[in-house]
């Protein structure tokens, strides 16, 4: 099959045609030709003038489903929410039913993605059934495909056990993937500590519970002189305590979730279900320190925390809600609501996870066809009949958005939305 991109801007800093308007031809599924003007007759001609294309995008984590709650989501609509929000790549947490902690859970998720138009990378157990209390076989999930390594919505809480998982990890580069929440500080927490959780009456979770493992991992890392990535940070705390450590040479790197980006502990006044999530909202000063954070390259991803729910887990008392909000479908609109260049969410999107994570890709002749299209400029508001998932607990329902995914291509399948 070959498919023809016209007068597309490619927008890879990685590739020797950044920043030119060129047609693309890709022919089963490799780009086999890059110029000002292609002639050659194509299955697929996907006219791009004043659209802009980049190698696809990358989401560091979402929250597993498959196997065990399919009615949440299957790989198969986890791909199709993710690619129609421009990712062509998500890494999938290991808290399934059962865990991800084996090849052969890897192998699962491996194969079956394969022929998806999103790939999606299992996150290994770091520990068995994320009990925390006994370490898995991370080198055969590693030889199997799994990208990193992790408890997934579980932080691994013994610093002895971590210890060993960063050192395990060294022997082939690897990397663990923390959320950061001490569960021992206020685990019964719903929400962000402070005036508006008492004014609403909601049980808080104080900023501590992060910033002691953020503390607590970095000193690790130093330890170890091994990678750790540090998922959904939320507090100016935060981006401080990692622009120091990097700085000193530590091994570690960040990911921003979407929803501290567009959302704050005042949001939850009126008791949004789909807004409780963990680590909480946080004040509109850590918002802004989180924008700032991701401005100043501190910051090195972006990621929606992707957690489908049952509606039946949202429709409740707050108390009683489950965690996460969908995100995939909405996260590039929104985030040209907030401030960010286009550069700055490409940067966050693609090229620093990328980097990161070690998977390769440019827009280049002879390279694997793994591409994102979208428009920057295209404004209008989210709503339901934008979600690809089988559930619909999205925040971002109504939520102004500028920018547009046109359209993803892996390998010779090609999308367009």
């Amino acid at each position: 099959m070959k498919i023809l991109v016209r007068k597309a801007l490619i927008k890879d800093k990685n590739s020797s045609h950044n920043n030119t308007v060129k047609d693309i031809l890709i022919s089963e599924g490799v780009i086999a030709e890059i110029s000002p003007s292609i002639e050659t007759k194509a299955d697929k001609v996907i006219e791009a003038e004043g659209k802009n294309i980049s190698t696809g995008w990358v989401d560091v984590f979402t929250i597993g489903t498959d196997p065990g709650y399919e009615f949440k989501d299957d790989l198969q609509t986890l791909a199709n929410a993710a690619s129609s929000g421009g990712f062509t790549h998500v890494f999938c947490s290991p808290n399934t039913n059962p865990i991800v902690q084996s090849k052969t859970g890897v192998e699962y998720i491996v194969s079956k993605s394969k022929h998806l138009p999103c790939f999606i990378h299992p996150i290994g157990a770091v520990t068995k059934n994320t009990e925390g209390k006994e370490l898995t076989e991370m080198y055969d999930m590693h030889a199997s495909g799994a990208i990193g390594f992790g408890d997934g919505t579980k932080s691994i809480q013994s610093a002895g056990l971590l210890i060993k998982a960063l050192q395990y990890v060294t022997a082939f580069d690897g990397v663990v993937i923390q959320i950061p929440d001490d569960q021992s500080v206020a685990p019964h927490g719903q929400m962000n500590e402070g005036i508006i959780s008492t004014q609403i009456g909601l049980p808080g979770k104080p900023a501590l519970a992060e910033e002691i493992m953020i503390a607590r991992d970095i000193e690790l890392a130093r330890y170890t002189k091994s990678k750790i990535h540090i998922t959904g940070i939320s507090l100016a705390t935060s981006v401080e305590a990692i622009k120091k450590a990097k700085k000193d040479g530590v091994k570690v790197s960040c990911s921003v979730s979407l929803h501290h980006l567009i959302f704050t502990e005042n949001d939850l006044v009126g008791y949004n279900t789909h807004l409780k999530v963990n680590p909480p909202l946080r004040s509109e000063n850590d918002r802004k320190a989180l924008l700032k954070g991701i401005k100043d390259g501190i910051i090195d991803c972006i990621t929606t925390h992707h957690a489908a729910q049952h509606k039946d887990a949202k429709i409740c008392e707050f108390e009683y809600a489950g965690y996460g909000t969908l995100g995939l479908e909405a996260a590039f609109g929104v985030l040209g609501t907030t401030g960010l260049t286009n550069d700055e969410i490409l940067a966050c999107l693609c090229y620093n996870p990328r980097e990161i994570f070690k998977i390769p890709s440019a827009i280049e002749i002879g390279n694997q066809a793994d591409l994102t299209i979208f428009d920057c400029d295209e404004t209008g508001v989210f709503d339901a009949s934008k979600i690809k998932s089988k559930s619909n607990n999205s925040a971002y329902l109504g939520k102004n958005y500028k920018g547009k995914v046109f359209s993803t291509i892996l390998k010779s399948n090609y999308q367009q939305y």
